[in-house]
């Protein structure tokens, strides 16, 4: 059996309809209808169905479907078995979604030239979801908010960087203390439940403030824009760049500040694939080296503000 067929099958699947698929994986329409019409000849049942532009499995296709992922993912665990050479295979990826766009952009650049023979699959989702998926063998690694709690040693825990708490304000406001802000200002909260929320939570019972919260959200974009609107201030981690564009804030470091978000890189020690998820952590540890070396210059190079006569 081609594996091909297979893949095509949980693609349309997955996606919902044969143009999706296409799309997907880089096929014409007809090219991956064909594949599927193939993959029934061989099995002998119908395993999709079409209403429209829409296709769903059939009762036959629901009952292989299942087996048919574990198929694939174990083909793919034997080629990344087998190439002793160079890393190669697929490596199923989570990252938190501020990590999706400002981190993992510069590592995949990296990582595409080094080692072409990787596929890396992205999921996204919050840091306690990704955690749970890297502990059930759903995804092989994901970058994350350190947990707030011991990792099991049969996982392993990388930091890749620290993001100190700030204070989020509109840039027009003339109250500079961080402190005074939180305490008089409509407050913006991060999503208690999420790490990053707790976080946030933990500093503000230590220097006992109790902010009149507006809002509650549970993502860093919209936070800040509604802070750009007035409608309030935050104390958020200071995450890694793009932030929205055509915003006008200020952010305001706290005094004496221990708190910050600790974002890095969990996986199972054990997995087939660990190899391919070394290859991504030494690309990782690269590209925020770089990162690191570019932000420390720009600070060497700022112009040092004179101080009035």
């Amino acid at each position: 059996m081609d594996t091909r067929f297979l893949e095509s099958f949980v693609a349309v699947v997955d996606s919902g309809s044969i143009a999706a698929a296409a799309r997907r994986l880089n096929l014409t329409p007809a090219g991956v209808a064909q594949r599927i019409r193939a993959l029934e000849r061989e099995i002998g049942a119908s395993l999709v169905s079409r209403s429209g532009r829409t296709v769903r499995p059939t009762e036959g296709g629901a009952a292989i479907l299942g087996r048919a992922r574990k198929f694939l993912v174990d083909v793919r665990d034997l080629k990344a078995i087998a190439a002793d050479d160079r890393p190669s295979g697929a490596l199923r990826l989570g990252a938190f979604h501020t990590a999706s766009s400002g981190l993992l952009p510069d590592i995949l650049t990296l990582l595409t030239k080094a080692y072409p023979e990787i596929e890396v699959h992205i999921v996204r989702g919050t840091s306690a979801e990704l955690y749970s998926k890297v502990l059930d063998d759903q995804i092989d690694a994901a970058i994350i908010a350190q947990p707030p709690f011991a990792v099991p040693k049969s996982f392993a825990w990388k930091l890749l960087r620290q993001e100190p708490l700030i204070v989020l304000a509109p840039a027009a406001t003339s109250i500079r203390d961080p402190h005074a802000l939180l305490a008089s200002e409509p407050y913006i909260g991060l999503d208690h439940n999420s790490w990053a929320g707790r976080l946030a939570d933990g500093y503000l019972r230590q220097v006992r403030i109790r902010p009149h919260e507006r809002f509650e959200l549970d993502g860093l974009d919209p936070i800040a824009v509604m802070v750009d609107r007035g409608l309030g201030v935050s104390l958020v981690p200071d995450w890694a760049k793009p932030w929205p564009e055509g915003l006008s804030l200020a952010k305001l470091a706290l005094p004496e500040n221990p708190f910050a978000r600790c974002v890095g890189l969990v996986w199972n020690r054990v997995s087939v694939r660990v190899r391919l998820v070394y290859a991504f952590l030494e690309q990782a540890i690269k590209a925020l080296a770089v990162d690191h070396a570019v932000v420390r210059q720009s600070r060497r190079r700022a112009p040092r503000r004179r101080k009035p006569a």
